[in-house]
């Protein structure tokens, strides 16, 4: 079997990031481990960003960035509040 790539799912969700308040159906989208579909996602923040629907300090948002563009995307969670990246396993 081939080793799994990785995809990213954004998640709107409750302050203490429970999985019962994600719901994958509410953006539904999944973003591949590509530098396109990375872009993507980071566009997508930026957008949840803007419409204060999630949180991210402003001396944050350089390193939220980058751990989306070129880095873990799963760590720019820790700086994201009513927000949380998720990765999966892509066959």
């Amino acid at each position: 079997m081939a080793k799994p790539g990785k995809a990213y799912i954004f998640f709107n969700c409750d302050a203490d990031k429970n999985e019962a308040s994600m719901n994958i159906f509410y953006n539904s989208a999944v973003y591949k481990d590509t530098k396109t579909s990375r872009k993507n996602l980071w566009k997508k923040v930026k957008e949840e960003y803007g419409a204060e629907r999630i949180q991210i300090p402003t001396d944050k948002l350089s390193e939220v960035e980058f751990a989306i563009t070129e880095g873990d995307p799963v760590s720019a969670g820790e700086f994201i509040q009513f927000g949380a990246i998720r990765a999966i396993d892509c066959y």
